[in-house]
């Protein structure tokens, strides 16, 4: 367990929670060990409200846009938290081998699909990277809707999924293969937005 990430929950969580009211269902959904977290990334709030209010022995790894560690103090902290580096727009082969290591080290490892944030569903192509590394570890893809562009005090439900398993025709996805599944778990994350845990 990410000790460092232990102590910053419990420090931040009951601030965040307060910032952003945040109802979490279906929890149970998310199994023991190796999993991919996978929610739509609709605001930069979204990484904080997620890690936050799972719970703070979760093992989390957290694949982050590699921008973020070229900020002075910012880069140190969320590599401390657990978070690595990726590079957006092409294949980052040392992010997928950080990602793979993580799910073999039976952590959950919290990634974005979409690959950047998105107002609304469809306003960009499913992204086949989660894809590809649950199918090389064998780990379930969990869809997560954590809700639109997050505003102060607002209340918000964060909904787990029950896990995604594709399957494929050989050991490992072809593209298309793997284009396919990456669009069929977006349409499963948007599917969770009726869903509200405060009724």
């Amino acid at each position: 367990m990410n000790r460092w990430f232990m102590v910053v929950h419990t420090i931040l969580r009951p601030m965040i929670r307060l910032l952003f009211p945040t109802k979490v269902v279906g929890w149970e959904n998310v199994p023991e060990g190796a999993a991919l977290i996978c929610p739509n990334h609709a605001s930069g709030w979204d990484p904080i409200i997620v890690g936050l209010n799972m719970p703070r022995n979760c093992n989390l790894a957290i694949m982050a846009k590699d921008q973020l560690f070229r900020i002075p103090v910012v880069g140190w902290f969320i590599g401390k938290l657990g978070a690595f580096p990726v590079k957006r727009g092409g294949n980052d082969l040392t992010a997928m081998k950080s990602a793979i290591k993580s799910l073999q080290e039976g952590k959950r490892l919290l990634i974005f699909p979409e690959g950047t944030r998105v107002e609304h569903q469809g306003d960009t192509d499913a992204k086949a990277g989660a894809v590809v590394i649950a199918a090389r570890t064998k780990s379930p893809m969990i869809p997560v809707y954590c809700g639109p562009k997050h505003k102060f005090l607002r209340k918000n439900t964060l909904v787990f999924g029950e896990p995604y398993n594709p399957v494929f025709a050989g050991r490992r996805p072809t593209a298309e293969e793997s284009q396919h599944a990456a669009g069929e778990l977006l349409r499963r994350i948007y599917a969770l937005e009726e869903v509200d845990g405060w009724k």
